[in-house]
């Protein structure tokens, strides 16, 4: 798959342009969390605001904190699935892609499937090793999350959080991707869901 692969205008596809972000997410124990993606240049590229206890994920990312023009629409199939497989669409409705997270295999040690807008599996997404997963989730939450992406078996991206006791950043690379596998919208889902699915037990 292209890295525009799905029907798109052009002036849609400006944020997720370049191959370094930095997103960061700020936590609200009431109402939710507020998700922001940054490019190299420190320019805004995607906003989100999710609400908390909701029981239907349903992720709509936009341009800025404004929230009005939004770029992807993330909605999970069902309201409570272990193993929940979230479609990445446009604002128009085109899909872009999904994710499936595997829920049983994420007990010890999170790992996330890719499909393009047909349904196929492309790639997954994983958990850096078993033994810093089993630390985070049963010694430390200090210890920083890193995940690798990998499409047709080839690195496409990384995503690693920075050792912060306050803020929660993680650098977003997608520089590995240099034959345009990874449908940049894809991936920046990819990212939110990090943030919002993964992000609850650090």
């Amino acid at each position: 798959m292209s890295q525009t692969s799905g029907p798109a205008t052009p002036g849609s596809l400006v944020p997720f342009q370049g191959s370094q972000f930095l997103a960061r997410r700020k936590v609200f124990k009431l109402f939710g969390a507020a998700f922001h993606l940054y490019g190299a240049d420190g320019s805004l590229r995607a906003y989100v605001k999710q609400k908390a206890f909701k029981l239907r994920e349903a992720i709509t990312v936009f341009t800025d904190e404004t929230m009005a023009t939004p770029l992807l629409v993330i909605q999970a199939r069902s309201i409570i699935d272990f193993s929940a497989i979230y479609d990445v669409a446009t604002p128009e409705g085109v899909r872009v892609g999904s994710l499936q997270r595997k829920g049983m295999k994420s007990i010890l040690r999170d790992q996330w499937l890719l499909m393009d807008a047909q349904g196929t599996t492309i790639g997954q997404i994983d958990e850096d090793s078993m033994m810093f997963a089993l630390l985070r989730r049963f010694l430390s939450n200090l210890i920083p999350q890193a995940y690798t992406f990998t499409v047709n078996g080839s690195q496409v991206a990384t995503f690693r959080q920075r050792f912060n006791l306050f803020v929660h950043k993680f650098d977003v690379d997608y520089s590995p991707d240099t034959q345009g596998l990874l449908d940049r919208r894809l991936g920046v889902a990819a990212v939110v869901l990090l943030l919002a699915i993964e992000g609850r037990q650090g």
